[in-house]
């Protein structure tokens, strides 16, 4: 079974180092990166990021498939940077994130918020994100889907795409499946924060 998985790593990642890198918490220039939408864990769920030096940057691994109400965004050390929680106003469902390891009654409020908006784009959907929040300075991103898949765009406040998410394709052209995916993020942006955005916009739509 590693074996399987060492394989089907060296496939998605060609570069794959056994050593992790050092995730830097912001981009010094566009950096690109690779999201597998696998877990490294033996029947769990998550997802794995490798830099462009195919190390290991980021990792989700949820154990408990069945309830996913909590999710961890981890470091290449198994260090938490974000915790997700699932929560419900009335009738509207979305996803929060925390700063490290939290609890549903974490006092310091969410980094963010995660919600799928009822505004339509072209072959897509829109989601709202509230950033800020646990420092009283809410202010507001958005995540466009480009198609069906997990393809989008991460914008700010001003429409300036900051982050995009698309299907990773071999030298020669063809897509190396519907769970791999190319992530390029520009400059100044803290990575870890758009990780957990991808995260929460994932997990809103039942990809991990």
């Amino acid at each position: 079974m590693l074996h399987t998985i060492s394989t089907t790593m060296g496939k998605v990642c060609p570069q794959l180092a056994l050593e992790s890198s050092t995730t830097c918490t912001f981009t010094c220039k566009q950096e690109t990166f690779t999201l597998w939408m696998k877990s490294l864990v033996l029947n769990g769920k998550g997802c794995t990021v490798f830099d462009s030096n195919g190390q290991i940057a980021y990792r989700v691994d949820n154990y408990n498939c069945k309830h996913r109400a909590e999710v961890h965004l981890m470091d290449q050390n198994g260090d938490i940077l974000f915790t997700m929680l699932k929560k419900q106003y009335k009738l509207s469902r979305f996803w929060e994130g925390y700063r490290f390891p939290a609890t549903r009654n974490d006092h310091k409020g969410p980094c963010f918020r995660v919600s799928k908006t009822y505004k339509i784009s072209k072959g897509g959907s829109i989601y709202e994100v509230e950033l800020g929040l646990d420092k009283n300075q809410p202010y507001i991103h958005k995540i466009e889907s480009s198609t069906c898949n997990s393809a989008c765009k991460i914008s700010n406040e001003v429409g300036v795409v900051v982050a995009e998410l698309r299907r990773k394709k071999s030298h020669s052209g063809v897509d190396l499946g519907d769970d791999v995916f190319t992530m390029v993020v520009e400059q100044n942006i803290d990575l870890s924060l758009v990780m957990g955005l991808v995260v929460a916009y994932n997990l809103i739509n039942s990809k991990m």
